[in-house]
């Protein structure tokens, strides 16, 4: 019988791709596009947008304050599910062939930034179809950075919950519902909360360029802290 796409890319992944970590990248990739496991996320993504932009009009940065909490969820979701791409026993063999954990991690974190900027352009420019709005450059560059740091956030929970770190499926969901609540819904918590009601606000600030940088930089600082506890577990664990 025909082998999945997933492991006959599996046999090729030494030197494919001009680099391990690309051949590794395009395994991953392969290996959540045939599951169709990444489906879900994005059905929920377009359904929320569609129920809350539908015949909208007037200002963008409300509605891309939605797109933000949306991808916070769903790139939270995806996470889990490219971490979650293969089973343990796959898993470890992959590990061995491809020369540790560590380089796994990678690939699947890059998988999965590249799905958190699909969730950015869909939340950017989907609206645009569904109400009558004028999209601006800067309303544009607000929306945009609301969106990717929520997609920042949603990969630093994920990580920490998803399969290699969290391997109780009960455990795992619990985790990451926590996680989105306390980031979305805890008043003050940087940074989706603050982003949520500055952008969803009847009064937006002055001059929100400033926080919203300083946000996505605490954004960055959480994934990196979750990449390194994750790589952490990962490699002492397999």
């Amino acid at each position: 019988p025909r082998r999945p796409v997933a492991h006959r890319v599996g046999r090729r992944l030494v030197g494919v791709g001009g680099t391990p970590v690309i051949a590794l990248t395009r395994y991953v990739l392969a290996s959540v596009v045939h599951s169709q496991r990444y489906l879900p996320p994005y059905l929920l993504f377009l359904a929320v947008l569609g129920i809350l932009t539908s015949n909208d009009s007037g200002s963008m940065l409300p509605i891309y304050a939605v797109s933000a909490a949306a991808e916070l969820i769903c790139a939270t979701w995806l996470t889990i599910v490219v971490a979650n791409a293969e089973d343990p026993g796959q898993r470890a063999i992959t590990i061995v062939n491809t020369g540790g954990a560590g380089r796994l991690l990678v690939a699947s974190i890059m998988v999965t930034a590249a799905g958190c900027v699909i969730f950015t352009l869909i939340g950017l420019f989907f609206p645009l179809t569904s109400g009558t709005h004028h999209l601006t450059w800067p309303t544009a560059v607000l929306g945009t950075m609301a969106q990717l740091t929520a997609g920042c956030t949603g990969m630093a929970i994920g990580l920490i919950c998803a399969r290699p770190v969290i391997r109780r499926t009960g455990q795992m969901v619990l985790t990451a519902i926590f996680g989105m609540f306390v980031f979305l819904l805890v008043p003050d918590v940087p940074p989706i909360n603050p982003i949520f009601h500055m952008l969803a606000g009847d009064r937006p600030p002055a001059h929100p360029v400033l926080p919203m940088l300083l946000f996505g930089a605490l954004a960055v600082v959480l994934l990196s802290a979750s990449v390194a506890v994750t790589r952490f577990v990962v490699v002492r664990r397999d």
